[in-house]
């Protein structure tokens, strides 16, 4: 498909602190990964030729590599290749930054009609780009530090101020700023001063060719567990953030209040150690352990695609107990599965999850009261069937079809008031 009539010829994404090409839910690899790569190739679908810069991380990088047609992940020697934490990169921005310039050096004058950065890092690399090529710059934050620490984990580090001030520069040097959704806009108006008439609301997506629903029982049998197995599902990166330890001392208090529950019940934790999560990694393994329910909880590394919509498929509920969460991909890829979603009221999943509808929404972090409003829904089989199909049918509202649609619309907006500002 080739339906581009605009002034969009090419676009410079950046992603400096993790690589499209990595694999979700480890490591700094989660939603923002998933996002820039199912974008990126619909954007080249429309006739824009996209280019994604990211840091190098290992010796084994080509400098380019065709995620897709139209797609193209220039990788930048920056630093060491490994055991670089993202909390170490702003001391690595000047060598990115010469890397990103040196690479635009070599092309033609004007290559680029627009460079987009995801989250603040990378945010730094493009606000010079932007002043060096002349051309608009769209930012998408994807996490805020103020955000953060207004809603910190008990065992979690504040983002440091550092991480603040860059965010503020960028958000005054953006031409247009994306948010997730109507939550996000507000933050970034609110806590960050930025220009409304520049933020824009662009809902994330899900593939919904890949993420579709199935037979539960079969896809329990499949990933070799009992087919009339209650499967709880946590999905994403272990750390604080993300609070998969909510999830299991829900599971012990589930147990404690219906000790029949330990026949059936299954907690599936599914993903990878990351930023302050590294420092106990095994926390979740001790956790289980003294709680007496090591036997019911599964740690699955992060997986393939195809193995993670069986996880969805399988899952009788998935739990998104997060402290922040600017939108929350995985609880839209559970819906589509038609998998209800048990989340917390934060950031942007009141959005990505219709209380009620296709899904229930919990206030705070209370183990016991997540036993309770997990325990309401699964042994509620009229409710859980309800739930099911409203997650479906949520779900819908989402594809990255719609999103890219939107975010393009963003670009073109840019690229006007850039030409009206230059007296074009």
């Amino acid at each position: 498909m080739n339906n581009n009539s605009s002034n969009l010829h090419r676009i410079a994404i950046l992603s400096v602190h993790t690589s499209p090409l990595h694999q979700p839910g480890t490591g700094d690899s989660g939603g923002m990964n998933v996002y820039i790569a199912e974008t990126a190739k619909r954007i080249a679908q429309r006739g824009i030729e996209v280019e994604i810069f990211t840091r190098a991380t290992s010796l084994s990088d080509v400098e380019i590599t065709e995620l897709a047609p139209g797609v193209q992940v220039r990788h930048i020697p920056a630093g060491p290749f490994d055991g670089l934490r993202k909390e170490e990169l702003p001391a690595q921005l000047c060598a990115v930054t010469a890397g990103v310039l040196r690479a635009e050096a070599a092309k033609a004058e004007g290559f680029y009609d627009l460079v987009h950065s995801h989250y603040w890092l990378s945010g730094q690399v493009g606000w010079i780009a932007q002043e060096r090529w002349h051309i608009p710059l769209v930012h998408t934050m994807h996490t805020m530090a103020r955000v953060k620490n207004l809603t910190l984990a008990v065992d979690d580090k504040p983002e440091p101020a550092i991480r603040e001030i860059g965010e503020e520069q960028v958000v005054q040097a953006a031409d247009r700023l994306v948010a997730n959704t109507d939550t996000e806009a507000k933050e970034l108006i609110e806590l960050y001063g930025a220009d409304p008439e520049r933020v824009k609301i662009v809902n994330p997506g899900v593939d919904l060719d890949v993420f579709t629903p199935a037979d539960k029982s079969q896809a329990r049998t499949e990933l070799g567990l009992d087919p009339h197995a209650i499967l709880l599902l946590f999905v994403g990166r272990i750390q604080p953030l993300k609070a998969p330890d909510v999830l299991i001392k829900a599971a012990a208090e589930m147990i404690k209040a219906d000790p029949s529950l330990r026949r059936k019940l299954v907690v599936a934790i599914c993903g990878g150690p990351s930023g302050s999560g590294l420092e106990r990694p095994d926390a979740l393994v001790s956790l289980a352990n003294d709680l007496g329910i090591s036997d019911l909880v599964k740690f699955i590394p992060p997986t393939t695609r195809p193995q993670l919509v069986k996880w969805f498929q399988a899952a009788t509920v998935c739990v998104v107990p997060s402290y922040s969460e600017s939108f929350g991909l995985v609880a839209i890829e559970a819906q589509a599965c038609g998998t209800p979603v048990i989340a917390a009221r934060v950031g942007g999943l009141p959005t990505a999850v219709t209380d009620g509808v296709s899904g229930v929404l919990v206030d705070g972090h209370n183990a016991y009261v997540w036993s309770q409003e997990i325990t309401k829904v699964i042994k509620n089989p009229e409710l859980l069937n309800k739930l099911s199909s409203g997650a479906v049918a949520h779900a819908s509202h989402f594809g990255w079809d719609d999103t890219t649609e939107m975010l393009v619309a963003v670009y073109e907006e840019a690229v006007i008031s850039a030409q009206v500002r230059a007296g074009a």
